[in-house]
């Protein structure tokens, strides 16, 4: 059998993936996984490299809506392991036992950046909200001293839906030294981030997210004079991040690189330029204000309460689950989304049996917003929530339209 009917046939029988993370992978970026398997440190993989490392310079600089590069110098590091090792490699490398960071906190991944600031740094004070609030740019103002090395914040932040306003934090950090690392797995790719305008020093993303790559590898993009800042030796031997870049200007990586992930990388930012970045995002809003207003068209509430400058993120829509459904009603809710052919994600940590989240990175279709929406509205009937699907399929139409 051909790889590519193969592939049809496997597709066909997989459930569509709402999840927010790993989402589905197109077949020409599958494919390139299964080519022959070549050196890493042959002149092929180079290749290889120089193509994805081009890709994800792309992806950070021209996030805008006019496709325009927001960067006035710096460059991307492709490294092999998950989002997570890229935030531990920006905190380690840049911080040390007597260093000072802020860690803005309104949600899982915040959290995480906080914890691993705090393995790290000799003080580490948080920025606190509830998860799914706004954190208030006036207590992030206040927290900052002349000390402060490092600030961490998370874009759009998974495990709530919202989107954090970057940009208000960059502008408060011009009247300091300090460092800004942004997480924006689920931000870049599918919408807006503006390097210099927002004054990020140090971005991090994820390969099997809106990149629509399968997981395994993840990035960083360095502003040029982050290097000055960089203590390799201070990091953990995996993440020293001066032999990263040295590596790099060989078009390399210090250890043995996954050679399918990296082809997979290649291809799919190739995908994301011949679609062009302010189409992409463009996609992206229209198809999360569908999610939102089917959803709410079935009778269920917005999880997330942003105020201020915090707003609902435009990949990753998180909803309350309706009083019938968390009454002993959370698994079989589950599993019939599950049983429509549709996967969906949870609410994390104490967020468990609360909401439900969906995601719409990548290249999903119109039909898919509809089928998740459909599968969504049939289940919660399945349960006994009383859920007007036509109703909900309706709106969403005309609003993808």
């Amino acid at each position: 059998m051909k790889y590519s009917n193969y592939q049809q046939l496997c597709m066909a029988e997989k459930q569509l993936l709402l999840n927010p993370g790993p989402v589905p992978v197109r077949e020409e970026v599958m494919q390139r996984m299964t080519e022959p398997m070549i050196s890493h440190r042959s002149d092929e993989f180079e290749d290889v490299y120089s193509q994805a490392q081009d890709g994800m310079n792309y992806v950070f600089e021209r996030s805008t809506v006019t496709g325009r590069s927001s960067s006035s110098g710096g460059e991307s590091l492709i490294l092999n392991g998950t989002a997570t090792m890229a935030m531990e490699a920006v905190v380690s490398n840049i911080v040390n036992d007597r260093s000072e960071v802020v860690s803005v906190v309104n949600g899982k991944f915040g959290r995480r950046f906080a914890r691993i600031a705090e393995r790290h740094a000799g003080n580490v004070r948080r920025v606190e909200a509830d998860w799914g609030e706004s954190v208030a740019l006036e207590h992030v103002q206040e927290s900052l001293t002349s000390e402060t090395d490092l600030v961490t914040m998370v874009h759009n932040e998974t495990s709530t839906g919202i989107l954090n306003p970057v940009w208000g934090v960059g502008r408060i950090l011009e009247d300091y030294d300090a460092l800004f690392a942004v997480d924006a797995v689920t931000s870049l790719g599918g919408d807006v981030f503006c390097i210099d305008n927002w004054n990020v020093d140090l971005v991090v993303t994820g390969s099997q997210k809106a990149l629509e790559t399968p997981p395994g590898l993840s990035a960083i993009y360095m502003k040029n004079h982050v290097r000055n800042h960089i203590k390799g030796e201070d990091a953990p031997f995996y993440e020293d991040l001066d032999w990263h870049i040295r590596k790099s200007e060989q078009n390399q990586t210090p250890f043995t690189s996954a050679v399918p992930l990296f082809r997979s990388l290649a291809k799919a930012t190739e995908v994301i330029q011949e679609e062009s970045l302010p189409s992409r995002i463009h996609r992206h809003h229209r198809q999360s204000r569908a999610f939102r207003r089917g959803f709410e068209s079935l009778g269920l509430e917005i999880f997330p309460n942003p105020t201020d400058h915090t707003v609902l993120s435009n990949t990753v829509t998180a909803i309350k689950l309706p009083d019938q459904v968390r009454d002993g009603n959370v698994d079989s809710f589950f599993s019939a989304v599950q049983e429509n052919g549709v996967s969906i994600s949870g609410g994390q940590a104490h967020l468990g049996g609360e909401i439900f989240r969906v995601s719409n990175m990548g290249s999903l279709s119109s039909n898919d917003i509809v089928k998740g929406v459909n599968a969504v509205g049939d289940a919660l009937n399945t349960v006994g929530f009383d859920a007007d699907v036509d109703t909900a399929l309706s709106k969403v139409k005309e609003q993808l339209n």
